[in-house]
């Protein structure tokens, strides 16, 4: 389970440690860039980092399982970069600081639509910083998104440090939703890894060259955000994937979703889900399907492995949203 907060291991090196969730977006994709809200959980599947104090030298990170160690002085890649850009932005805020080394893993496939890379920024920026409050981990968070996505709605960074059930506008950032019902997810991934970047700068194309028709498919987005919020507020999952099944076609019509996202939506509504859409940037990645209880959860993933995709089953649990949260959700 990943833990909200990064915490401190005393010892003669002061190891810190940090974690954060992953995150799937449940209606409001690409919309979210421009000003529309999006509608996003944690899931219990993210990162967690370990930073220990360097006697000499630039700060290092080594992400296990990918072969990859880089330094914040030597650029040879994008996560050296993105990298570098957390550091800077640690350091000038940072009456203390000295160079670390970080150790990150993380349970997420890269181009998922998971949040894999904000899980990493926010479980690092937590184990460099472990003293400083939410809003400025996100912040550091931030600066290393921007180096792989570009122009970030910040959700992903805002989700993996907070967790729960949020309500996000990139103009008035995050509120938390009060959930009636635990959600149940199905998470299939498509075969496809994506790029985050590339399919903004797509849909920025789009914009350009279709304004109004753009506008109209955002229109429809952020109409079915509200909805869905009102849905999860009453505990109505019927309505809810009604309406994560109305968002999938407005994406499709984006040019965003693939056969096999398609293909992994139509076998989880004939599985028994109540809705099923991309989740993330598109162009491969990741499926999100809602499902009304854990013996329809196994039906889809029975249905998504009998085709050669695969997934799990996670759920956000009202009890658990809530306690995340705390005292920062109204009475």
């Amino acid at each position: 389970m990943i833990q909200r907060f990064g915490s401190r291991r005393p010892g003669p090196k002061m190891v810190h440690w940090g974690s954060a969730c992953g995150k799937v977006i449940l209606l409001g994709e690409h919309a979210v860039v421009y000003g529309a809200p999006a509608l996003a959980v944690g899931i219990d599947r993210g990162a967690c980092a370990r930073a220990t104090p360097c006697q000499a030298g630039p700060s290092r990170l080594r992400v296990e399982g990918w072969n990859v160690v880089v330094d914040d002085e030597v650029m040879v890649n994008d996560v050296a970069k993105a990298f570098q850009a957390l550091t800077a932005s640690a350091r000038r805020e940072s009456g203390d600081w000295h160079a670390q080394t970080v150790e990150v893993r993380a349970d997420l496939p890269p181009g998922g639509g998971l949040g894999c890379s904000a899980a990493m920024g926010v479980a690092i920026a937590r184990a460099l910083t472990p003293d400083v409050d939410e809003d400025e981990i996100q912040r550091h968070a931030m600066q290393w998104e921007r180096v792989f996505h570009g122009n970030p709605s910040g959700v992903d960074s805002a989700v993996a440090a907070r967790g729960g059930c949020i309500f996000y506008r990139k103009s008035e950032g995050l509120e938390p939703v009060r959930m009636r019902e635990t959600l149940r997810l199905c998470i299939g991934d498509s075969g496809r890894s994506s790029s985050t970047k590339v399919m903004v700068d797509s849909v920025a194309r789009q914009r350009l060259d279709h304004p109004t028709e753009v506008t109209d498919v955002f229109d429809g987005i952020r109409t079915l955000v509200f909805g869905a919020r009102a849905a999860i507020e009453a505990g109505d999952a019927t309505g809810l994937g009604r309406l994560m099944d109305q968002n999938q076609l407005f994406l499709d019509r984006l040019g965003l979703s693939t056969h096999a996202i398609d293909r992994m939506c139509s076998l989880a509504r004939s599985a028994g889900a109540l809705g099923g859409k991309l989740t993330g940037a598109g162009g491969g990645g990741s499926v999100v399907a809602l499902v009304p209880s854990a013996r329809i959860a196994e039906r889809v993933l029975a249905a998504w492995r009998a085709e050669g995709f695969s997934g799990f089953a996670t759920s956000v649990a009202v009890e658990l949203q809530s306690r995340t949260w705390e005292n920062e959700a109204a009475p």
